[in-house]
């Protein structure tokens, strides 16, 4: 345990923000999930990829992933819902 007050406060914010990031790639994972699960059963999943795509762009956004990391999250999502429709 540290000593030094700036440290202890660092400390805090860091396991808060770790606790925030871990639900939010959570979330990613669970909508990119639902948009597979509904491409593969053969339904509509335009509304499912507009939610999972928003919320990669803010998880961008805030820092919890690289914006490439997002970009390529989306394009892949992207291409198994187009191939599952046709």
């Amino acid at each position: 345990m540290a000593n030094i007050k700036s440290q202890i406060k660092r400390n805090r914010q860091n396991e808060t923000r770790r606790v925030r990031n871990k639900a939010v790639r959570s979330e990613l994972k669970t909508r990119e999930k639902a948009v597979l699960a509904a491409a593969s059963a053969g339904e509509p999943t335009e509304e499912l990829l507009r939610a999972a795509q928003k919320r990669l762009d803010m998880a961008a956004a805030k820092g919890v992933i690289h914006k490439n990391e997002a970009a390529r999250r989306k394009s892949r999502l992207n291409s198994k819902s187009s191939s599952s429709e046709s």
